[in-house]
């Protein structure tokens, strides 16, 4: 019989690599606004910007990005920049 050995790789998901979510609210801005601010910097299909922007419409928020907390606080000061009302939620809480 012969004796595998396993090589363990490091894990790509470290403890500081933060899940959090980037949340679109209802505000002032035009649908149009909304929808071409989702599709340049989140690099959504404008079908799936379109179904965000009318969630928040209606609901008066939508979660439009999942990630690591870096970039998600990237992408809400882009978005922030361009005048939409974002906020994000670190679900480990820190």
């Amino acid at each position: 019989m012969t004796q595998h050995q396993s090589q363990i790789s490091p894990c790509t998901d470290t403890v500081d690599d933060h899940t959090a979510s980037l949340i679109l609210h209802n505000d002032f801005n035009t649908f149009e606004h909304v929808i071409q601010s989702l599709v340049t910097v989140l690099d959504f299909e404008p079908i799936q910007a379109e179904q965000c922007a009318f969630i928040v419409h209606y609901k008066g928020k939508c979660v439009v990005k999942n990630d690591n907390l870096e970039k998600v606080l990237h992408f809400h000061h882009i978005l922030s920049t361009l005048g939409l009302t974002v906020s994000v939620e670190d679900k480990n809480g820190k």
